[in-house]
């Protein structure tokens, strides 16, 4: 009788993403609370999606091994952070961010040059690695801005705190879908300008979203998502934005391939 053990199972390798596939411009947010809820829309949208955008609360919930895998299987990560403390401690987190492998991370622009510059510095170490600067949530209106005492309007704060980011090096700006064509206009055909805030309900194509209070903005499946300024994906591309974040849309719809492709189409 053998009685050597079996054999070990083989695990399963999912194929690199083909770049020729997946659109990279089109980032898919994995806005989960558990690691197996994200890694099943993953599975389910295989290599028609390139990039991810693992925030605060999936990180906090899966840890950074999450990251790792989905750059090992050939997907970029932006590493939506949002990052807001003195300047050391930005730029150790951004070279956290870098040594994971994610493609890009966040730092708010509202923090000022010195923790924007810091990222940028901490972020020469690694090559791939673009550094984003925050302007203005998309789930504030020009009272949240009030609220804090900031007197300008949101396209107008959005705008400063654009031109202090260009001024400490980012590589580019995280906006609404509403202010993607006066950022390409300020930055320039170079600098990313990435838009959260992304629905294919029809109520954003002429941005009006159906708003119904402060937050209560109402787009494709009954909701924008908290984002008080949405658009599509087709008005930000058009207007100038370089990539375009979709959560909800997606990772809620019925058939979350299908409404993949159908913002990719709207890329063009």
């Amino acid at each position: 009788m053998n009685t050597d053990p079996a054999p070990a199972p083989a695990i399963a390798v999912t194929p690199a993403v083909d770049p020729a596939v997946a659109d990279r411009r089109v980032i898919v947010a994995l806005d989960f609370d558990d690691r197996r809820a994200a890694e099943a829309l993953v599975e389910r949208l295989g290599d028609a999606c390139g990039s991810y955008k693992i925030g605060l609360e999936l990180l906090v919930s899966a840890g950074p091994g999450l990251v790792r895998d989905l750059v090992e299987r050939g997907h970029e990560v932006f590493l939506d952070l949002k990052l807001f403390e003195i300047p050391n401690s930005v730029a150790g987190a951004v070279r956290a961010a870098g040594a994971l492998g994610a493609s890009m991370v966040t730092v708010h622009a509202m923090g000022g040059t010195g923790i924007m510059s810091a990222a940028v510095e901490a972020a020469r170490e690694f090559p791939r690695l673009r550094v984003l600067a925050l302007t203005v949530v998309t789930s504030m209106t020009g009272s949240d801005l009030a609220d804090i005492g900031v007197d300008a309007g949101t396209e107008e704060q959005v705008l400063r705190l654009a031109r202090l980011a260009v001024g400490a090096g980012c590589d580019g700006v995280v906006a609404s879908p509403r202010e993607a064509g006066v950022l390409r206009e300020l930055l320039g055909p170079d600098r990313l300008v990435v838009t959260p805030g992304v629905t294919l309900g029809p109520e954003a194509a002429e941005g009006r979203a159906g708003v119904k209070g402060r937050r209560g903005a109402v787009g494709f499946g009954g909701t924008a998502g908290g984002h008080a300024r949405p658009g599509t994906p087709r008005a930000a591309f058009a207007a100038g934005a370089s990539h375009v974040v979709v959560g909800r849309s997606v990772s809620r719809a019925a058939d979350p391939l299908a409404a993949l492709r159908r913002v990719v189409r709207a890329a063009g």
